[in-house]
Parts: structure tokens; C-alpha cells; sequence
């Protein structure tokens, strides 16, 4: 069974927010999708780029530095310089505690 860790308090991040979190040394980003609370690997797959510093329109963070886009629920990439996915982890939500498990979904 994974273990959750609180990274932040749901009040933290409105939505359409994000923001990277590291959690036993892995980057990874947490991001408010309309009241959603999600979180995915923080680095890009094609050349490390911090997508915590990318633009989070809906459910599609873009990367920063090639403009790859991922879908933040699933992992998949969209379009842009590689097919590789992103991980996403479990989110939970306890009283205004954000909690994420480092197990890929």
C-alpha cells in the first residue's frame, strides 16, 4: 500500500495553480485542475526541464523550455519533442491537507 505525505493545504493553490513539491528527492508538481487536486513527475522527459515552471492551461501543462505538452491526469504526451508520459501519483485530500504517494498510478 503507498504512503501519502502532505506537500501542501488545498489552500495553497486555486485553481488553475500549480507548483513543484519534493518529496523524498523526486521533483514533482501539484496542480489545481477546476478544484482537482493532481500531481505528476516535475521533470520533463525530454531534456529535465522543470515543469513547474511551465503554463498550466485546463488539464495540459506545457513545457517550458520546448513547449511539450502533457496531460497532468493521465501522464500522456499531447504534442511537442517526445512521446515519453510524465508519472502521475494518487492525490488524496484530508480536511485542507494535500497528500501524494510517490507509487505511480
Amino acid at each position: 500500500m503507498a504512503e501519502f505525505e502532505t506537500v501542501l493545504k488545498t489552500s495553497d493553490l486555486a485553481p488553475g495553480q500549480m507548483q513543484g513539491v519534493t518529496v523524498d528527492g523526486m521533483d514533482i508538481v501539484v496542480a489545481n485542475v477546476e478544484g482537482r487536486f493532481c500531481a505528476f513527475g516535475g521533470i520533463c522527459p525530454h531534456e529535465d526541464a522543470p515543469l513547474a515552471d511551465g503554463d498550466l492551461y485546463g488539464d495540459v501543462v506545457t513545457c517550458p523550455w520546448h513547449f511539450t505538452e502533457f496531460n497532468v491526469l493521465t501522464g500522456e504526451a499531447l504534442e511537442g519533442l517526445t512521446d515519453e508520459p510524465i508519472p502521475v501519483f494518487e492525490v488524496r485530500i484530508e480536511g485542507d491537507d494535500v497528500k501524494v504517494a510517490l507509487q505511480e498510478e
